[in-house]
């Protein structure tokens, strides 16, 4: 074979690799309005950047005829890249291929990349899109799930892990999103089950659609396995770059500075106005979000899941900050089972990449009821404490409104470690609300009284006025100030500038046991 004939060969089984399953198959994705594989990773990273590995990968299965069936690359287009200039490592599951099925040669693949990533400190992106394990390789491709389940967890806290399912993702598919830092969905194509509709009607009788089962609002709404739900693949690809630009490369390096053109002394006379009069009216913590950080910097994550706590990335003086914070807008910012398993990771997640804390705080305290109780409460609750405890990243933290109970020590409290804790002088720092107070230490004068209700009203006005404010706990230490809201933003900036540095550690051990 000539020179010209090697090279004319090479273009040729590029040219197979790049049609995947086919041509009819591909334009079936497109006509879908999905994007197929590859160009999922091309609309991902940075134009001319990616670099592919592992191209002419085949699988080595002979059993079922599949020796007659062979596609080079083998289901996964897999590679490096650049996004906003930095290296990222990513694979796509392509489900023209076997339907994108994981067998023991492209999990090899998608190991390969994961290797890259931890070795090179640099983000991995899993676009997933896969029907789950290749059934003609039997177990060779349930030990490939598993050689991809070690790798997602020894890289956790090391290098971001990102998910995004596009498609199916059923079976042992489902663990390794589960296990990466963030899972992005797309509205009306993406799924994620352990077990689909036909086996659950045969096993338990339910009847249940594929959407209502594992799509992404599903899981964006009410198990919270998903973060985002986008409305196309683009939308999706779009937000996993955005995500990016606020995590850093690895968990040795600093989180990506943005210059901004919002001042930093800017001071926002509408934040005096936000709390309002009547202690009990709700209003958007959003609100105040927003005008603190530099504007158009908050990108919110789990938006959808348990809205009475709010969680997402934003930059204060072009520094990426992880804001959390109670919504009184919901369930009155209410600490529950679900609220603090969804701050507990996200806090846990900053932590890991040294993405300052910053919590804007109004919690009346945690909810009572049976179902939580019997649904472990205690315990779910003690993983947001735990989370903000084990935190050695800066930790900021301003008290808005409500601070009672142990909820006050959850939410990032001087006492576990806050390094900037300031209020504002709507502030109620107190063990419970006044009335509740009043009814437990003031219960025989209330009950002898000629007007029980107007005595308890006097009692409890008398309690706002002595302990229910800020200053008790700035006495004592436990804030580091109290200030007007429209000084919240240059306060925070300073604060966040000076702590840039801070270097605290844990004490020497394996791991903690956080209460799971």
């Amino acid at each position: 074979m000539s020179r010209k004939e090697k090279f004319e060969r090479l273009q040729q089984l590029r040219a197979e690799v790049e049609e995947g399953g086919g041509k009819e198959k591909l334009e079936k994705i497109r006509e879908s309005g999905r994007l197929t594989a590859r160009e999922r990773v091309l609309a991902l990273v940075d134009p001319g950047s990616f670099q592919e590995r592992g191209t002419f990968v085949t699988h080595t299965c002979s059993d079922f005829g599949m020796s007659k069936r062979k596609t080079r690359g083998d289901g996964v287009v897999a590679g490096s890249g650049t996004v906003d200039g930095r290296t990222v490592y990513v694979f796509a599951q392509d489900f023209t291929v076997f339907g994108g099925t994981l067998s023991e040669a492209n999990a090899k693949k998608i190991c390969d990349i994961m290797d890259q990533a931890m070795q090179n400190g640099a983000p991995v992106i899993g676009l997933n899109d896969s029907g789950g394990a290749r059934i003609q390789e039997g177990v060779a491709s349930l030990g490939g799930y598993a050689d991809i389940f070690l790798r997602n967890t020894l890289a956790s806290g090391v290098v971001p892990q990102i998910s995004a399912v596009l498609g199916p993702c059923a079976g042992g598919a489902v663990y390794s999103p589960a296990i990466t830092d963030f899972t992005l969905m797309v509205k009306d194509t993406s799924h994620m089950f352990v077990t689909g509709p036909s086996v659950i009607k045969q096993v338990t009788n339910e009847e249940v659609t594929f959407e209502d089962l594992g799509g992404a609002m599903t899981h964006n709404t009410k198990s919270g396995v998903a973060h985002f739900a986008t409305e196309d693949d683009v939308a999706c690809l779009h937000a996993v770059r955005k995500l990016l630009s606020y995590l850093p490369q690895n968990n040795m390096e600093d989180p990506p500075y943005a210059p901004t053109s919002d001042a930093d002394d800017r001071m926002d006379e509408e934040l005096d106005q936000v709390v309002p009069e009547d202690a009990n009216k709700p209003y958007d913590i959003k609100d105040v979000i927003l005008r603190v950080l530099d504007k158009d910097s908050f990108f919110e994550v789990h938006e959808h899941f348990a809205q009475n706590i709010v969680v997402g990335f934003g930059r204060l003086g072009g520094r990426p900050v992880g804001v959390v914070a109670n919504q009184p807008n919901y369930l009155a910012g209410v600490l529950d089972i679900k609220s603090s398993i969804k701050g507990a990771r996200f806090v846990r997640t900053c932590d890991c990449f040294n993405v300052p804390l910053l919590t804007f705080e109004d919690v009346p305290g945690f909810l009572p009821g049976t179902d939580q109780e019997w649904g472990g409460v205690i315990t779910h609750g003690a993983k947001l404490l735990y989370a903000y405890c084990e935190a050695t990243v800066p930790k900021m933290t301003v008290i808005t409104r409500k601070a009672y109970g142990g909820a006050y020590d959850v939410m990032s409290s001087k006492h576990i470690r806050g390094d900037y804790n300031i209020a504002w002088p709507t502030a109620e720092i107190a063990v419970m609300g006044a009335e509740g107070a009043v009814a437990i230490v003031n219960r025989k004068e209330i009950q002898s009284a000629d007007d029980p209700k107007a005595k308890t009203k006097e009692l409890a006005d008398e309690y706002n006025a002595t302990f229910a404010n800020p200053y008790v706990a700035a006495a004592h230490g436990y804030l580091d100030d109290v200030i007007e809201p429209k000084e919240t933003r240059p306060r925070l900036i300073t604060a966040l500038r000076r702590l840039e540095n801070k270097r605290q550690d844990l004490p020497a051990k394996k791991h903690g046991n956080i209460p799971l």
